[in-house]
C-alpha cells in the first residue's frame, strides 16, 4: 500500500501514517450503518493505534503492523471472536454484534411454529446472543413482505416479528430494525 502512494507522501513517515489512518477511517465510516457496534469498536482501536504512534509508545514499523491488522479486520468485518457460523453471513454477524446479551427466545416464539431441524444446521446456540440472532434472522426471512423498505405497513410486519424476540421493548425493536433495514440480504 505504501508503494502505491505518491512519492511526496512516501518520503514522509508521518504523512504515510496519516494517509493510511484516513483511508481506514473512511472505510469505517462507510460501513458503520451496516454494523454499528463492530465499526464503533474498530474506530476506537484506530484511535488507540494513532494515539500510541503520536505518543511514541510504538515505533513506525509496529504502527504499520497494527494498522495493517486493523485494516484487514475492517475490510472483512470479522473479529477473532466471531463465531464460526457467522463468518460467511455478514447480515447475521451484524445482528449478533449489535444485540444485547439476553435470554434467547426460540424461533417458535416469533413465527408460531415448532423449532425446525434447519435451526440446528446453523449452530448449537449455546450462546444466547447467537441463538437470538438466529431466531431474528429466521423470523425476518419468514415474515418480510416483498419491497418492504420504505413502506410503513410492511416494515411494521417485520417489527411485529421482532417484538416478542426482543422482550417487547419498543426502543430495542426500533434499534435492531434499523440494522436489519441496512442489510442487503433482507
Amino acid at each position: 500500500a505504501i508503494d502505491s502512494l505518491p512519492s511526496g507522501i512516501k518520503a514522509n513517515k508521518d504523512a504515510v501514517a496519516e494517509t493510511i489512518a484516513n483511508n481506514v477511517r473512511s472505510k469505517i465510516i462507510q460501513e458503520h450503518l451496516n454494523n454499528p457496534a463492530y465499526y464503533d469498536r474498530m474506530s476506537k482501536l484506530l484511535d488507540e493505534i494513532i494515539a500510541d504512534l503520536r505518543a511514541r509508545r510504538v515505533g513506525y514499523e509496529a504502527y504499520l503492523k497494527k494498522i495493517a491488522d486493523l485494516a484487514k479486520r475492517v475490510l472483512t468485518g470479522l473479529d477473532d471472536a466471531t463465531p464460526e457460523v457467522l463468518k460467511t453471513k455478514p447480515w447475521l454477524r451484524a445482528l449478533y454484534d449489535n444485540l444485547k446479551a439476553a435470554g434467547a427466545p426460540t424461533v417458535a416464539d416469533a413465527v408460531h411454529e415448532p423449532a425446525a431441524p434447519a435451526q440446528a444446521a446453523y449452530a448449537a446456540p449455546e450462546d444466547p446472543k447467537l441463538a437470538l440472532a438466529l431466531a431474528i434472522d429466521k423470523a425476518v426471512r419468514r415474515v418480510r413482505p416483498d419491497d418492504w423498505r420504505g413502506h410503513q405497513a410492511r416494515e411494521n410486519v417485520i417489527k411485529g416479528a421482532l417484538w416478542p424476540l426482543l422482550g417487547k421493548d419498543v426502543d430495542e425493536v426500533d434499534r435492531v430494525f434499523l440494522i436489519i433495514k441496512a442489510q442487503k440480504d433482507y
